[in-house]
């Protein structure tokens, strides 16, 4: 699959944890579950870093960067621009499979509010 396909999530690395266990990953953005929302809000990699500065540039918190293959997602994926916003973004329509995370990336936010995507680490670790 091309890096250019994949689906990416920011999360917070407890959710992230909490998915392992149960196999199934339910957040949907910040401060939002799936069930909240309707589904899991996505992004295309040239839109990581500005939408990670966006929602999360204030956290503490460790932060992980979910890299999705959505050849292994068995839900509905659709790329939509929401009410009024101007860009598209990938969203999953239900809950995302564990093994449907083919990499973790470590990211965390900066003092200055910009988010950096750290080094890649095999799914699950």
């Amino acid at each position: 699959m091309a890096e250019d396909e994949r689906i990416y999530h920011v999360a917070f690395d407890g959710d992230w944890t909490e998915a392992q266990s149960t196999g199934e990953y339910r957040a949907s953005t910040r401060g939002a579950r799936l069930e909240d929302v309707g589904f899991i809000h996505g992004s295309f990699r040239n839109q990581v870093e500005r939408i990670g500065a966006l929602l999360y540039g204030d956290v503490d918190e460790e932060l992980v960067v979910l890299v999705i293959d959505p050849a292994r997602v068995h839900v509905p994926i659709k790329t939509e621009i929401l009410e009024g916003g101007a860009e598209a973004f990938p969203h999953i329509y239900g809950p995302l499979p564990v093994d449907a995370v083919v990499a973790v990336l470590s990211a965390h936010a900066n003092s200055d509010a910009t988010f950096t995507v750290e080094v890649m680490a095999p799914a699950g670790r």
